[in-house]
Order: C-alpha cells, then sequence, then structure tokens
C-alpha cells in the first residue's frame, strides 16, 4: 500500500510519498513548496488572496505529485498559520474545490497526539515515560504518555513566527527589553504545562520540528547530511548561550550561523526562548531531536487504525473546529 501526506504549515508545503508494508511508513518521494504564509498572515487575521492563490497551486502539485507515485489522495492537513485565519473555512472550501485534495485543519490537541505517536515509534519502548515539544510557526504542541498515544496534550499560542510578529515586529534585532518581556509571557502561559510535565517526571524528552532542528544544530548536533540515524541533543545550557547570540544579531546575520535557514532566521530568536523557557520550566536538561513528527504519526495511524479515524477527523472538522490553538486539554488516550 503506498499513501501520501501533504503538511501545510508556516513556511512551507511538504509531501511524503511512503510505502506502508510491515506497519511502518518507508518514504519513497518527499518534496516541499516554499510559500512563507507566516508573513502574509498576521495572528487572527486572514490569509490574503494571493496567498491562497499560491497555496491552492503548491497543493495542487502535491496531489498530482502523489499521484504520479502512484498514492492514493493525499491526506492532507493545515497546521496554525491556516487554523487561526479568519478566513480558515474560505480557505479550506477554495483548496478544495480547485485541487481536489480535502485539506483541513486539525485542532492543536490532535497535532499533540499525532506528533507524539511518530515519536513514540521512533523512540521505541525502551524511552518509558516521555515528554514531548514541538514548536511551529504558530504554536506550541506539549505532550506526555507512556504507551502509544500520550496521556496529557497542550497546543499554546507560542509558535516562533506568531512571537515573532506580536513581540519584534520591526525590530532586527529587538531590544533586550522586548526579549526579557517575550520570555515573562512564554513563563506565564506554560506555567501549568511545564507543572504537569515536571509532576509525571519523564524518562525520556524529545523535541520536533524544524526550529529544534536548526536550533539543535546551532548548538553543535551533527548535520542533516549524516542521515536520521545519527543522534542529535540539544542541552538546555546551549541554548541558553545560543540565546545570547542570536539575541544581538540580525536577521541576516543569524542566517549565516550554523543550522539557521534564511527562511527561519528571523524567529529564530524567539523560537530559542520558547524552547529555553519550557526545558528550564519542566525541568528538562537535554532533549533528544527526534526526526519523525506529526507527517509520519498522520501514515503510522493511518496505518494501524484505517481510513475511517482520518475519515472522522474530516468530519469534525468541517461541522465545528473553531479557528487557533487549543489552550489546554488533558486526554486520557486508549492505547
Amino acid at each position: 500500500m503506498r499513501i501520501s501526506v501533504v503538511d501545510v504549515g508556516s513556511n512551507t508545503v511538504r509531501l511524503v510519498v511512503a510505502d506502508a508494508e510491515g506497519g511502518v511508513p518507508l518514504p519513497v518521494h518527499t518534496a516541499k513548496w516554499r510559500l512563507r504564509l507566516s508573513d502574509h498572515v498576521k495572528p487572527g487575521g486572514p490569509v490574503p488572496e494571493e496567498a491562497v492563490e499560491r497555496l491552492v497551486d503548491a497543493v495542487a502539485e502535491a496531489g498530482r505529485t502523489a499521484t504520479r507515485w502512484g498514492a492514493a489522495e493525499p491526506l492532507a492537513f493545515a497546521t496554525a498559520v491556516v487554523r487561526g485565519a479568519r478566513n480558515r473555512q474560505e480557505v479550506l472550501r477554495t483548496v478544495r474545490a480547485r485541487t481536489g485534495v480535502g485539506l483541513c485543519t486539525l485542532p492543536g490537541e490532535v497535532e499533540a497526539e499525532l506528533t507524539f505517536l511518530g515519536a513514540r515509534r521512533w523512540m521505541g519502548w525502551r524511552s518509558g515515560p516521555l515528554a514531548l515539544l514541538d514548536i511551529g510557526g504558530g504554536s506550541l504542541e506539549v505532550a506526555f504518555g507512556r504507551g502509544r498515544l500520550p496521556d496529557f496534550v497542550a497546543s499554546l499560542p507560542l509558535g516562533a513566527s506568531r512571537l515573532t510578529h506580536e513581540h519584534f515586529e520591526g525590530q532586527d534585532p529587538p531590544p533586550p527589553e522586548l526579549v526579557r518581556a517575550l520570555r515573562r509571557k512564554v513563563r506565564h502561559q506554560l506555567r501549568d504545562v511545564a507543572a504537569r510535565i515536571r509532576w509525571e517526571g519523564p524518562h525520556t524528552a524529545v523535541a520536533t520540528s524544524r526550529t529544534f532542528q536548526q536550533l539543535g544544530r546551532l548548538c553543535g548536533a551533527p548535520p542533516g547530511r549524516y542521515g536520521p540515524f545519527e543522534e542529535r541533543r540539544l542541552r538546555r545550557a546551549d541554548l541558553r548561550e545560543a540565546i545570547g547570540r542570536l539575541a544581538v544579531l540580525p536577521a541576516a546575520q543569524r542566517a549565516l550561523l550554523p543550522g539557521i535557514s534564511a527562511p527561519r532566521a528571523m524567529q529564530s530568536l524567539a523560537g530559542a526562548v520558547v524552547g529555553h523557557t519550557a526545558m528550564k520550566l519542566t525541568g528538562i536538561t537535554t532533549l533528544t531531536i527526534c526526526p519523525w513528527a506529526i507527517r509520519e504519526g498522520v501514515l503510522l495511524r493511518h496505518i494501524e487504525d484505517g481510513a475511517s479515524w482520518w475519515a472522522e477527523i474530516v468530519r469534525r472538522n468541517e461541522e465545528t473546529a473553531p479557528p487557533g490553538p487549543v489552550p489546554l486539554r488533558i486526554a486520557t488516550a486508549t492505547n
């Protein structure tokens, strides 16, 4: 069986085509289209018409590519940048009508559950009670669990792009008082979630997302060319030092640092502040950078639970699915 997933994120649209033999999604083709939606969508604002046009073109090409590689219609979802947009439903209807791809948005807690599943499968059962941190463009997902799916999930409006727009707009680099104000906000919003993680006492803590991958590389983790099986870790002390470096540099100079790409250079400081604050409040000193995340979680859930679970998510998305990340949800999952 060959399946595919399309992930519409804050910066890129990504396609993964995978074979699902033996219950493991083995990628046979990947592709991405850089849209930089977060540059055009302010928090709580609409997706502009020209950005919708580019999104339609990218999703249509992703659908055609999946077909050429022998996969059925992709499992397509958009993350916080579309989920929180004022015209979210109009964007989804336009994409579906013009591409034939059933794009939907996922509630923040569902993103956390699926990302946790991908990380759990990659890390294996030997990792024990597992804590997860994932910094996206619009939201931060946190999860904890002992089994296949998490026992606790939270989605908070602490994405790297969102916070850059809200706190550092027009400031490159931002003055120290704005960085301190951002850290205070992150501490306040993370307080209750972090207390739960500390209470659970995870045996292993993992991080997913491009933000954490780039911060890990900045702090000395091996580069991506060494392959996914190379162990990569991010230490809290190293990240604290990296914040000092990022805070004094404009985005153009941050992009010259190891791991920091030009498209994400502007938001790298906010991402680092969120990551370090989350690690400090939860008591996590070291994170393992995990290459599997939400896309792999979607593929695994489809392989293990069949097509009906995705159809139910799409149905609920169309009926309700209010825009914006879910502030906090404690979930007891059936493993």
